[in-house]
């Protein structure tokens, strides 16, 4: 019987990548959903699943609209009679000093990175309680275990979907439903297409912070597929985010707030600095 998952933001990005690596792995044994608001690019990626031997579609979804999730829902279920995985990783960025990012931007990322997954996770879970089995894959961020400075909407929205996610562990395990969040640092990306931002310095020094990631997509995939594959719950991509995580649960608070403040201090002098050169 063929494995059948539905990615979210499964179009370009990590969500492309996850969808290739877990075609890699099942070949002719899988069945694909790409959902995502970019139908040429979820096309794309559907004609390239299909050259791997897999089962693809692609569905025109927004995770903010319920209409969509629902017209979506009921074309799996009509095609595939139900689903075993579910990836939430449809996302976007914030960045921008605390007082810059706007009440809007907080709505906006909220909607869609939190309030998005809980629509499409809700939608699911019905299915997956009448199987008798599913399993929920939540993309958060490295940045909602240790914040970044500059980036204070995303850090948040990031530690509540880590929040939801152990939650639904918690609540599903009589259903037989398994889940886990995902927390990767920053890596070479089309995540920073949908940063927004009020202080073009903030988005500069984001725009850095993925090109200068050392791993690429596809890397982050299939360590994914790896934790996943060992039914890890929290499962960190990078050596780097692993380190600091590790130095923030052993570090008594005092001292780990104490270097974190010296490495936002050396942040905003650096980015103080690029603002103030002549252009």
């Amino acid at each position: 019987m063929s494995l059948r998952i539905l990615i979210t933001g499964g179009a370009t990005g990590l969500g492309k990548a996850l969808a290739r690596c877990w075609a890699s792995h099942h070949q002719a044994n899988i069945k694909i959903c790409i959902a995502d608001i970019h139908q040429s690019r979820g096309e794309e990626t559907v004609n390239q699943l299909v050259t791997m031997g897999a089962d693809a579609m692609f569905f025109p979804c927004d995770i903010t609209n319920l209409s969509d999730i629902e017209q979506m829902k009921q074309q799996i279920i009509e095609q595939w009679q139900g689903i075993d995985i579910v990836i939430n990783n449809a996302g976007v960025a914030t960045g921008g000093s605390f007082p810059s990012e706007s009440i809007e931007q907080w709505q906006w990322i909220f909607d869609i990175n939190l309030i998005g997954m809980v629509r499409v996770s809700q939608a699911f879970f019905d299915i997956f309680k009448r199987q008798g089995h599913g399993h929920f894959i939540n993309i958060a961020s490295q940045a909602g275990l240790t914040p970044v400075p500059l980036m204070s909407s995303y850090n948040a929205v990031k530690s509540a979907v880590i929040s939801l996610s152990e939650t639904m562990r918690l609540e599903f395990i009589p259903h037989h439903i398994k889940v886990n969040v995902v927390c990767p640092s920053f890596f070479k990306t089309n995540l920073n297409e949908s940063i927004r931002s009020s202080e073009s310095q903030s988005l500069k020094m984001m725009n850095k912070f993925f090109e200068r990631g050392e791993l690429s997509a596809d890397q982050v995939a299939q360590r994914i597929y790896r934790q996943v594959e060992q039914d890890k719950f929290l499962i960190l991509t990078h050596d780097e985010g692993k380190k600091a995580y590790l130095m923030k649960k052993i570090l008594p608070v005092s001292l780990y707030l104490s270097l974190m403040r010296k490495k936002t201090k050396a942040m905003l002098t650096k980015r103080t600095a690029h603002t103030s050169k002549p252009s």
